[in-house]
């Protein structure tokens, strides 16, 4: 496997790090909640009931597509926005592992508390 082959891969799976900055807003936590119904939406469906430009929710969209969250999906004439779920379940994982690590340290933390 070439170098190159190798940061794409890794491109396809971003750090916890960038995941959490990506859902870090509250407006892109939301687009994620509405996209979680397993529909792809387009743009205008998902700036109904928002105050915000379309412009703006693009903008959001983008940073949530780059943190590999979100695809965009051709629909005839018209992009429609869809959520990739395996960065969310990768994010789930690696917070079952650190959860997993604090209450090993927790218990150790006891056990030597209590001798």
């Amino acid at each position: 496997m070439s170098p190159r082959s190798r940061s794409r891969k890794r491109a396809h799976r971003p750090q916890p790090a960038i995941l959490f900055a990506a859902l870090g807003d509250a407006t892109r936590l939301a687009l994620v909640g509405k996209l979680s119904f397993g529909q792809p939406a387009s743009i205008a469906q998902l700036t109904a009931g928002s105050r915000l430009t379309r412009q703006a929710i693009s903008k959001h969209l983008r940073v949530l597509e780059r943190a590999g969250l979100v695809r965009s999906v051709r629909a005839g004439r018209e992009n429609r926005i869809a959520l990739d779920p395996q960065p969310l379940q990768e994010i789930q994982e690696y917070l079952h592992r650190v959860s997993r690590q604090w209450d090993q340290a927790l218990a150790r933390l006891k056990s030597f508390v209590e001798e």
